[in-house]
């Protein structure tokens, strides 16, 4: 794995040891998941046990340690969404991609996620693509949804 651009953030961070939380972030907006070898990497050039490093990664849920797809999909399951037919949607998304909540496609494309609540509550069902809001979706609309990321 090329680590390049791990080097590149920590020294934009100028070595910092108070600036993991931030280095991490940009990490994962690099790779789109925070790789093991990246994590090593950062312990190494701030002199931090790894153990220290590790647990800034594991305690936020934003995070990931896994790969992810370049498009995450994300279904607000709170109750607002869920009362509107959130599950409806999300077992659809799930028969269309053909993986199941938190899985990655085969070819890498999709992710789907679900998050408790977003505070978009007028706007469910929620679904969220890499981020961009999809408000008052139903089962119908999800084909058209995913071609559009396609």
């Amino acid at each position: 794995m090329d680590l390049a651009k791990v080097d590149q953030i920590v020294e934009k961070y100028g070595f910092d040891k108070n600036a993991v939380l931030a280095i991490l972030q940009d990490i994962q907006v690099a790779y789109n998941y925070l790789p093991r070898e990246a994590i090593n990497k950062v312990s190494e050039l701030l002199s931090l046990p790894l153990g220290q490093i590790s647990s800034q990664a594991t305690f936020f849920s934003s995070f990931s340690l896994t790969p992810r797809g370049e498009h995450i999909v994300t279904v607000c399951m709170g109750t607002a969404c869920h009362v509107r037919g959130a599950p409806r949607v999300l077992s659809e998304l799930e028969r269309e991609l053909k993986i199941d909540d938190g899985e990655t496609t085969a070819d890498g494309k999709f992710t789907i996620e679900t998050v408790n609540c977003v505070g978009a509550c007028a706007l469910g069902p929620l679904v969220m693509v890499n981020g961009n809001y999809h408000g008052n979706i139903d089962t119908a609309e999800v084909s058209t949804l995913l071609s559009a990321y396609r």
